[in-house]
């Protein structure tokens, strides 16, 4: 079945192109956070892209970006896209074939399934910890980073001495492929987790 998720406070493709708006360049407050999927592709200049990497495997094709405030996950198999970003809910994204909108609070998992068999299944944490926690796992995923996946550091917000972290491991297989992203939030010592499959029938 399709999801539709709270709303979402997010503006109208019209209202971008009429009007001059600028991406967000600032990594958002963990509370502003939004998780969305949609039915077709996003213009890329809506997103300040930090990291990037591209696969193709089988019949389908994904391109993965590390944005200022989490990812963009863009895939297509046939005629069909799916786009799914974690950003800030202040984002100026349209609503156009928006297929959910979800605020990132606490811990959610669900499926949509699409026309031609394909099977889209998502979750995501958002947790927050101790300060010891919450660095020793940014140092792991640091270490993660250097070996394999997407890293990216960001500089730090000037309240604490060491910049927040996304992460992004990407698994392939002929009809599947399977996405998990890291991102840290220092000033409150908090990490998103996501895992994302898109899966052909």
């Amino acid at each position: 079945m399709v999801l539709f998720g709270n709303h979402c406070p997010v503006r109208g493709l019209s209202d971008i192109l009429k009007g001059s708006v600028d991406v967000i360049t600032a990594r958002p407050r963990v509370t502003e956070l939004a998780f969305q999927l949609y039915g077709r592709p996003l213009h890329p200049e809506l997103f300040e892209v930090h990291r990037s990497s591209s696969v193709r495997r089988g019949n389908y094709e994904a391109k993965i970006d590390v944005t200022s405030a989490g990812h963009v996950i863009t895939w297509r198999y046939g005629g069909i896209t799916l786009t799914e970003v974690a950003a800030s809910a202040q984002h100026p994204l349209p609503e156009r074939r928006r297929l959910f909108c979800y605020r990132l609070k606490g811990q959610r998992h669900d499926s949509v399934q699409c026309r031609g068999g394909i099977c889209y299944q998502f979750e995501f944490q958002l947790e927050a910890v101790d300060p010891e926690v919450f660095w020793t796992f940014q140092e792991e995923l640091a270490a993660d980073g250097q070996r394999q996946g997407i890293l990216h550091k960001f500089d730090s917000s000037g309240r604490m001495t060491l910049g927040a972290l996304s992460y992004i491991n990407v698994e392939t297989r002929d009809r599947r492929l399977l996405v998990q992203a890291f991102h840290t939030f220092p000033d409150d010592y908090a990490i998103v987790k996501s895992q994302s499959i898109f899966q052909l029938p």
